[in-house]
């Protein structure tokens, strides 16, 4: 498994990583699909303390065990909820990072946190707060780096210029081209894309046909148009998930693409798939798929 260093950072993450938030609730199962991600190479895994409110970050935790060391483990902050209350809310202060970060690292059983990541973020957050918060965080160990899951440009073009983050997760694939625009930008501010959403809800994947009669569209792809697209693409690279995973990694901003499994078989498949990317390295979907669609400059 190669790896790519994740900004301008000491970290060199593996190209695809492992995405907590499918993984099974069953400790064994959950332990037999990280045990292969590790054997295959992979050092990356990306969790969240709103994932099963908090019950991902700990199982993780408990799995890795002694082998946390080997591992680059990124979580998320800013969706917060209160026991026994359903639903959650926003809570981007610097006051609830602080505790709430306190959290993560006792449910992951670590004193530290490889990738701190705020999950979201709007123009009205207390920025210069935040900031300094991941700073000191930074500062007195607690974190190694930290960044930001956005799709929003203009909160983008506020966090990255006044800090060092080195990290933006966002959603990006062959059929959701929309951060092309932004690519260059977050590579020229010293930070690294890691992507979600690389299979497009499993239309990128060998089940593509049984998940296209699930849909009507996806983006700005209309029903007609997603199956026309779908089975071009098939009768020209035949393997959509390693065409899905090529795509992905063929940009030079991005440092990993993570990727969720449930089951062995699933992670099986996305090995399998990586591997055979050498294969089609130089290849073009420009005829194919439609062209990149702009983020609109919201917040």
């Amino acid at each position: 498994m190669k790896k790519r260093q994740l900004g301008s950072s000491n970290l060199f993450i593996s190209e695809i990583s492992l995405g907590g938030m499918s993984l099974s609730t069953d400790k064994n199962t959950a332990a037999s699909i990280i045990d292969m991600a590790l054997d295959a190479g992979i050092n990356y895994i990306d969790t969240a303390d709103l994932y099963d409110f908090g019950a991902n970050e700990q199982l993780i935790g408990e799995i890795l065990g002694k082998r946390r060391q080997d591992i680059i483990v990124a979580t998320k902050v800013g969706n917060r909820w209160t026991e026994g209350v359903d639903g959650w809310h926003w809570d981007a202060s610097p006051s609830y990072i602080k505790e709430a970060v306190h959290q993560s690292l006792k449910r992951l059983g670590t004193d530290y946190i490889d990738v701190y990541q705020l999950h979201g973020g709007t123009l009205e957050d207390d920025w210069d707060g935040i900031i300094d918060t991941f700073e000191n965080l930074k500062k007195d160990g607690v974190i190694r780096q930290y960044g930001i899951s956005s799709i929003r440009p203009n909160v983008l073009k506020r966090f990255l210029p006044t800090s060092t983050a080195q990290s933006v997760m966002m959603q990006y694939s062959a059929l959701d081209r929309r951060p092309e625009e932004w690519l260059d930008f977050i590579a020229q501010e010293g930070a690294s894309v890691v992507t979600r959403g690389t299979v497009a809800k499993g239309l990128l994947t060998t089940s593509w046909q049984e998940r296209l009669q699930r849909v009507n569209g996806y983006q700005t792809y209309a029903k007609d148009e997603l199956t026309k697209t779908l089975s071009d693409l098939a009768q020209h690279y035949g393997d959509l998930l390693t065409l899905g995973l090529a795509f992905n990694l063929k940009e030079h901003a991005i440092a990993s693409t993570v990727i969720g499994a449930s089951s062995q078989e699933q992670l099986a498949q996305t090995l399998k798939a990586y591997e055979k990317i050498g294969a089609i390295e130089n290849f073009d979907v420009a005829n194919t798929l439609t062209k990149a669609e702009q983020y609109t400059d919201h917040r």
